[in-house]
């Protein structure tokens, strides 16, 4: 039984995509930078331990900046050698540490907000306020950069900068309306209410990060592809006897990658079909680097006929 195999490479990368990418997390890491040197020094200034704190945070916002520009960078870089998908998964090591990043952060605001609900300090609700409202339209603005070309969609690697600016957004936010309720009311504890309503926002954030890098790290088929109904459709192409060994995975964001063993009729053309094969899940599924082993089925035997010898 003749056997065929096919194996096309395309290129996954996107350049002007990358660059776009680059540029939309180099222009709100520089605002990062900038909005927390001036909140490290209001704090200074206005001796509020608070603000102090949020420009901690605000610094490992700019870290998973940093991380991801890292990681793009590595991305861009074309395979060879010994990676021969080049270093595209690097952006979902760095998606997987902003969602371990979000998660330790929400922990650690946990233990400090309890901690003030007992024995609520001193807060001066005017720099916070004027603070927090700054911090709302800094992260207007870099979460609108980070939200991207219209209509595409996000690498892993800068949804995990956008969850933490995101929820940096919401929780100026929340810091903005608990310092309105103590310049008004005086109660000191809406700030440590605040902190547990911006935990409760970064665990949601960690859990959507890391249960997306963990499916891809563990070769699940992207979101959005059911491999039962792949198979199904190649299985009822004209000519496929049989699809077994069928595999989606993603290899790293926007690269989603199937391979299969395709049996056809005996004396099809086992070229034209791989072709039409590739062009209908390409088109059908959008997944363009893919890999068939096309055989032909067994062509029916001829009954054995056996001549014995005539008896004299």
């Amino acid at each position: 039984m003749p056997a065929h195999s096919h194996a096309d490479v395309h290129p996954h990368t996107n350049a002007h995509g990358r660059d776009a990418e680059s540029g939309a997390l180099k222009a709100a890491l520089a605002l990062l930078v900038a909005f927390m040197i001036a909140e490290v020094a209001v704090a200074v200034i206005s001796g509020s331990l608070a603000l102090l704190s949020d420009a901690a945070h605000m610094l490992t916002d700019a870290v998973a900046l940093v991380m991801s520009l890292a990681a793009a960078r590595l991305a861009a870089r074309p395979a060879g050698g010994a990676l021969t998908y080049g270093l595209g998964r690097a952006e979902i090591l760095s998606a997987q540490a902003n969602g371990v990043t979000l998660l330790v952060l929400s922990v650690l605001i946990v233990i400090d907000a309890i901690e003030r609900l007992f024995s609520p300090p001193h807060v001066q609700g005017g720099p916070v306020l004027a603070v927090a409202l700054a911090g709302v339209g800094v992260n207007l603005v870099a979460t609108r950069i980070l939200a991207g070309r219209s209509g595409e969609q996000r690498s892993l690697n800068v949804e995990g900068s956008y969850r933490h600016l995101l929820t940096d957004l919401y929780g100026f936010l929340a810091t903005a309306i608990a310092a309105v309720i103590i310049l008004t009311t005086g109660f000191a504890r809406a700030d440590a209410i605040a902190s547990l309503v911006i935990s409760a926002l970064l665990l949601y954030a960690a859990y959507s990060l890391l249960m997306a890098s963990g499916r891809v790290f563990m070769e699940a088929a992207p979101a959005g592809l059911d491999p039962s109904e792949i198979g199904r459709e190649l299985a009822a192409h004209p000519g496929v006897v049989e699809i077994h060994d069928l595999h989606v995975w993603e290899v790293t964001s926007g690269f989603p990658a199937l391979s299969a063993h395709v049996v056809v009729r005996a004396g099809d053309d086992c070229h034209q079909r791989r072709r039409e094969l590739q062009k209908l899940v390409q088109d059908r599924f959008d997944v363009a680097h893919t890999t068939l082993q096309v055989d032909h089925d067994a062509a029916p035997q001829a009954p054995l006929q056996i001549e014995l010898p005539h008896r004299q």
